[in-house]
């Protein structure tokens, strides 16, 4: 999607991933505040259940990637199919989990879908920012 993101240095990156995680939380925070004014409480709850797996599965990926780094693993083959093989049972998983509360509750699966959303939303723009200020867009 970004022709530059796979070239910029991980102080970038960690910087791109910092300031994500701060801007989902203000940006969540104002999204659980609009859900307690014009939705059922249940709907703000989910928001928060959203946000908090979108960062939970960052968090996941970032010790992940690490491990996998301190292994010395010089395959990359290997490596991908490792991590995308993690990265596939976490999103099933939070993805059956929110079938599930769409299924049980609906203000509460929307809310959650929502706090995924908004969460990979603010990701996008904040690479697509890193990556135009690197100037590696073409």
């Amino acid at each position: 999607m970004f022709p530059g993101f796979s070239e910029l240095d991980l102080p970038v990156l960690a910087k791109v991933l910092r300031r994500t995680v701060v801007s989902a939380i203000i940006v969540g925070a104002g999204a659980i505040i609009v859900s307690l004014l014009l939705a059922p409480a249940l709907a703000a709850v989910g928001v928060a259940l959203g946000l908090g797996a979108a960062l939970i599965n960052l968090r996941f990926l970032d010790a992940g990637v690490a491990k996998v780094q301190t292994k010395g693993e010089t395959n990359k083959k290997v490596l991908r199919r490792l991590l995308g093989t993690r990265t596939a049972t976490r999103l099933a998983v939070m993805t059956a989990v929110v079938i599930g509360l769409v299924i049980l509750d609906a203000p509460l699966g929307i809310g959650m879908v929502v706090g995924l959303v908004i969460f990979q939303i603010v990701f996008v723009v904040n690479v697509a920012r890193a990556v135009l200020a690197s100037g590696d867009l073409v």
